[in-house]
């Protein structure tokens, strides 16, 4: 059911651990072919040819793109109440945490009469993308909204496909997070067309975004990419990923159905057990030959741990299982060791980092209060999960009197002309001609 690789008695590189844990293939450039159409429809188009596309794709022909706050209460209405307060508890999880993210203003005295402010600006608009397709995702709602409210962006929108079940509506539980965060500008549209029309905006429907983030599929990817530069973005994000780093006082149990629980998103899922106890290997394997039957979408998670893209690693110690762990750079990363603590202070590259047997990745994809938007593909070992910074950029104001630019003027003129950029050099000399 899942491939074994054996790294006993091997001292590998950073690069050589990565290649022996490949990812599942995603042509993104493909995808770029195919979606390069869509994205020019939707630039030179106007709700109609949203409407078009969304008959194409999803299957459904929505009344109109823009959902109708009426529509959106109407779904918190509606919501179960023992899922509002699911939601609720969440929501208030996710602020806390990231309310301690916030970034103050600082003023540096560099000189006397000389100062440099940097403040953290919120961008304009934000374009907030919900995926909606084999599964639901009223988190992935809570998780880009929460950090861009705080970091106080003063618009915001969001985009998620419309559904057959639902009159051509985005799902029903998304709507009513939305009602719940206070956001009302939501638009049933999916795929490459949902970040094209953030990216470009549409007269008299939906104004140009600055930013767009999270998860979607690969065409949603790759209007990502394509669109980079006229949008900020957050990530490429691709297929999930779960590592754990377990040696033999983790339960077999829990490790399996960790590695199910993220099997379960897709068939390109990862899900890598990294371990130094054959034993505990045995009772892994022996436990997901028991419990993926028993799932319910056990095809899906047979083929995401089949796939190329998962495995049981043994190694040597957990020093080495920590080296492989920091070579792959996992979007989520378990350490069920009898040193937890200790060994996950190790850990420099991963997304998130769950420590122990009692913090399962489950929990940080709804409750713990961290993000689940994270870096994958190996993106960990150079990009952070989304958070409040995301949504802010820092500004230098620069403030020099008369007395601080003179005493500092020759060391500007020398340096303008050391480059070759005289001019440079002259517009500072012009300010003291007169003096």
């Amino acid at each position: 059911m899942i491939r074994q690789i054996d790294l006993r008695g091997k001292a590998l590189s950073k690069g050589e651990y990565a290649q022996l844990l490949p990812r599942a293939t995603l042509d993104v450039d493909k995808a770029l072919k195919l979606v390069e159409p869509i994205l020019a429809r939707v630039k030179s188009g106007n709700e109609s040819d949203l409407i078009q596309l969304a008959k194409e794709f999803d299957g459904v022909t929505p009344a109109q793109i823009r959902v109708p706050k009426a529509e959106i209460e109407s779904a918190l209405l509606k919501l179960d109440p023992s899922i509002r307060t699911a939601l609720e508890i969440s929501i208030e999880r996710i602020k806390k945490v990231h309310l301690d993210q916030v970034r103050q203003d600082k003023t540096t005295n560099v000189v006397a009469g000389g100062k440099v402010t940097e403040k953290w600006i919120p961008v304009d608009r934000v374009g907030l993308y919900v995926p909606g397709g084999s599964a639901v995702y009223p988190s992935s709602v809570i998780m880009n909204v929460v950090p861009a409210q705080i970091a106080k962006v003063p618009s915001i929108a969001i985009a998620s496909p419309p559904q057959k079940d639902n009159n051509g509506l985005p799902n029903q539980l998304i709507l009513a997070t939305c009602a719940l965060l206070g956001v009302y500008e939501v638009y049933a549209v999916g795929g490459a067309q949902a970040i094209a029309l953030f990216a470009y905006g549409m007269k008299d429907l939906c104004e140009k975004c600055d930013l767009v983030t999270g998860p979607g599929n690969i065409y949603v990817v790759a209007a990502k990419r394509a669109l980079r530069g006229l949008i900020g973005i957050d990530s490429e994000a691709g297929p999930t990923e779960i590592a754990i780093v377990a040696d033999e006082s983790a339960n077999a149990s829990e490790v399996a159905t960790d590695l199910i629980s993220q099997a379960e998103h897709d068939k390109s899922a990862a899900s890598i057990l990294v371990t130094n106890s054959i034993e505990l290997a045995t009772k892994v394997e022996d436990e997901l030959k028991i419990r993926v039957p028993k799932t319910l979408h056990s095809e899906r998670i047979k083929s995401a741990l089949g796939g190329i893209q998962s495995a049981i690693v043994i190694v040597d110690s957990v020093k080495q299982a920590i080296d492989v762990v920091n070579a792959y750079a996992a979007e989520h990363l378990e350490i069920q060791t009898k040193n937890a603590n200790e060994d996950a202070k190790l850990i420099r590259n991963a997304g998130a980092v769950f420590i122990g047997p009692y913090t399962p990745v489950s929990l940080g994809d709804y409750s713990a209060g961290s993000n689940h938007v994270l870096p994958t593909g190996g993106c960990a070992c150079h990009s952070s999960g989304l958070s409040v910074q995301t949504f802010l950029r820092g500004l230098h104001f620069i403030e020099y009197d008369k007395q601080s630019l003179s005493d500092i003027a020759q060391t500007v003129i020398t340096l303008a002309e050391a480059e070759n950029l005289p001019a440079h050099g002259q517009a500072i000399r012009v300010r003291f001609e007169n003096s």
